[in-house]
């Protein structure tokens, strides 16, 4: 009889204490992030996003090859794609310019992942705490605001270097695009132009298309910020799992 009672007595504390550990381990799992943990954590997810976008887009074809991204001449330049397109051989002109400026592109996007890591650096407890309960493109939209200037003055050169070469009879496709702004702008700008409420155009080349290369840019780094907020998988770390993860319940 008596030692039954042990028995039993022991058994009540073995699950007693059993009881306090899994008080500890949930305690610990349900434990509340730090200041640390968010800054560290957005950090790592913009750092692996950005790394990731400019990744895919740096590689041959990372924007042409890329439908929702590739980089294409201005609506106005119709005129000139319908004209060049005439002569032989025409449309593989207009091709190879659209390649160039993508190739172009791509090479830039080489360069960007240091002007992402340097903006990161500078990511204060208010800014993380901002984006981790932010809307889904809240790092994103961070990014956009600390790097743009910088990665346009990366990205500009090698877009004019691209559209100053050469194509058809010794022009290059800024100088086409200038001759034909000019005339339309001319005629637009006349008694005549305005009359038939016709409209200067005032896209300059060089600008529309780095802009475009950007925006093909923060498109990719938007999709790998909601990869990682939505996809478990997509959080390789265990800072990463820690801090999205405890969106999850939201």
């Amino acid at each position: 009889m008596k030692k039954t009672v042990i028995i039993l007595i022991t058994a009540m504390i073995l699950i007693a204490g059993c009881a306090e550990v899994m008080k500890v381990l949930e305690s610990a799992a349900v434990a509340p992030l730090t200041e640390q943990d968010v800054v560290g954590g957005l950090k790592e997810a913009l750092i692996t996003g950005a790394k990731n976008s400019a990744g895919r887009l740096s590689v041959t074809d990372g924007y042409y090859s890329d439908m929702a991204v590739r980089i294409l001449l201005p609506d106005e330049a119709k005129v000139i794609v319908d004209n060049i397109s005439k002569i032989p051989g025409g449309d593989k002109l207009i091709e190879d310019v659209v390649i160039r400026i993508n190739r172009a592109a791509e090479d830039a996007a080489k360069e960007v992942a240091p002007v992402f890591v340097t903006a990161v650096t500078g990511m204060t407890v208010s800014d993380a705490f901002g984006i981790l309960r932010g809307a889904d493109n809240a790092a994103t939209e961070y990014l956009h605001r600390t790097t743009y200037n910088q990665l346009y003055s990366l990205y500009k050169p090698k877009i004019e270097a691209s559209t100053r070469k050469k194509i058809v009879a010794g022009i290059s496709t800024s100088e086409s695009w200038e001759a034909l702004t000019g005339r339309w702008n001319s005629f637009a700008g006349s008694v005549a132009g305005r009359l038939a409420g016709f409209n200067t155009v005032n896209t300059n080349l060089d600008d529309f298309l780095t802009r475009k290369a950007l925006d093909g840019l923060f498109m990719k780094v938007e999709e790998e910020e909601l990869k990682i907020r939505k996809d478990v998988s997509a959080r390789i770390t265990p800072l990463l799992r820690k801090v999205f993860g405890s969106l999850d319940t939201k």
